[in-house]
């Protein structure tokens, strides 16, 4: 499977650390790619290392204002223009889409996703990794707007909140029919 990580590129401490990493490594073990941002910094660096260090593969879309920070030794890596291209690149090179710990950029990368989710633009699963309770607010503002009629859609057919990087796994695993 090739799967799209969102998350931050800033340097974290362990409880944001070790979930990634495991994540990756869950990645890696299992063949699979990692379809990601392209920087060798920060929660990108630690989850881009733990898929290639365990057998995976590397995918990374940067942008041309971040190419500085991309990542040497990867299997493809693509410079987007701006942002924009930058996430349909992503999203084209996916057939999952998993989001991390991160900051305006991600929570922009995965709003876009669950929107085009919303209006039947793709198909592909996605999860939020709810890491040390990060998502804790944004899973409870999305079942505001379900309850108040704002999503067309049962928000469990737009998005999962894994609490556990296996969880997740699990999820994409067991919606793209892979066993």
């Amino acid at each position: 499977m090739r799967i799209c990580v969102f998350l931050s590129a800033a340097d974290l401490d362990d409880r944001y650390t070790r979930p990634a990493r495991e994540f990756a490594e869950l990645l890696g073990k299992g063949g699979h790619t990692l379809v990601w941002g392209g920087s060798d910094v920060g929660l990108m660096k630690v989850v881009a290392d733990g898929v290639q260090e365990t057998g995976g593969k590397l995918v990374g879309v940067s942008v041309e204002f971040l190419a500085a920070k991309a990542r040497p030794g990867v299997d493809e890596m693509v410079v987007a223009k701006d942002l924009a291209e930058r996430k349909a690149l992503l999203l084209e090179k996916a057939d999952a889409v998993v989001v991390m710990v991160g900051g305006t950029g991600t929570l922009d990368e995965a709003t876009e996703i669950l929107e085009l989710k919303k209006h039947g633009h793709t198909t592909k699963p996605v999860v939020l990794l709810n890491t040390a309770g990060f998502y804790d607010g944004l899973k409870q503002q999305f079942r505001r707007m379900e309850d108040e009629g704002f999503l067309p859609v049962p928000l469990t057919e737009l998005v999962f909140f894994a609490e556990e990087p296996v969880g997740a796994l699990a999820h994409i695993e067991e919606n793209l029919g892979v066993v």
